[in-house]
């Protein structure tokens, strides 16, 4: 198989199997779902920073300077602030947050360009070697999991149906092939950008895990709470090392 042909495979798979699993998880009964989504997101946070960090960065050392990759790290690390600072590119993973007080119009446009970047993070992975892109896919269904679950329910309180709202989302995260044929052309004709690109989807990956996921979980745990999360979170991480067929 092509380096495309995987770009483009795992592309579609994201946007359909994140949309699938939130249709599913919204059609359990509440209460299971509450308990559900948490778990769902502390498994997401070990996923993204396990291919940030164990593949993505380590595999941009190899072409670049340690120097020159933290620095693109860092200037991207505050870019993706800016942009949550005017909610484009930065969703909640759980119903309850500010975001989502927006228009259900301004969580689709956000969710389109939120999936467009994922597209572009799967071809610069895939393009880095196929583990790393394995890697990568996973966690951005990972994450857009509970994502996709939350703007989902979003969408049917703002009063769509459920034809609707599903049609809608299917048109949001049909970016993220846009966004993987894109950068896989972008990248391909420039192909001393790739590491540095692949800099950049680590960062994505850990603004959102770090900015995002993580401070949504504070005070919403115990002891024994802690523990399942860390468990779920190794999980993730482990998850990223066997895809890699390899330990740090």
């Amino acid at each position: 198989m092509t380096t495309l042909a995987y770009i483009s495979l795992f592309a579609m798979l994201a946007s359909l199997c994140a949309i699938a699993a939130a249709g599913i998880i919204l059609a359990l009964p509440e209460r299971l779902t509450h308990r559900l989504v948490p778990h769902l997101v502390s498994y997401a946070i070990g996923t993204l920073l396990g291919a940030a960090l164990l593949g993505m960065i380590p595999h941009a050392l190899e072409h670049l300077a340690a120097g020159s990759v933290m620095t693109t790290v860092l200037a991207s690390l505050i870019g993706f602030f800016v942009l949550e600072s005017v909610v484009l590119w930065r969703h909640c993973h759980e119903r309850d947050c500010r975001v989502h007080e927006t228009t259900a119009i301004l969580i689709l446009v956000g969710d389109a360009f939120h999936n467009f970047v994922d597209g572009l993070v799967i071809a610069a992975a895939f393009l880095a070697s196929v583990p790393v892109g394995v890697a990568a896919s996973l966690a951005v269904i990972a994450h857009e999991i509970p994502q996709e679950a939350g703007d989902f329910g979003i969408l049917l309180h703002a009063g769509y149906s459920r034809r609707k709202a599903l049609t809608l989302n299917l048109l949001s995260a049909s970016t993220t092939l846009a966004g993987a044929l894109g950068g896989y052309v972008g990248i391909q004709t420039l192909r001393s950008v790739a590491p540095h690109v692949l800099c950049v989807s680590a960062a994505s990956f850990l603004y959102i895990a770090l900015a995002d996921l993580i401070p949504g979980r504070r005070g919403q745990r115990g002891a024994r709470g802690l523990v399942v999360e860390l468990i779920l979170i190794a999980a993730g991480v482990g998850t990223i090392l066997a895809l890699q067929g390899h330990h740090p």
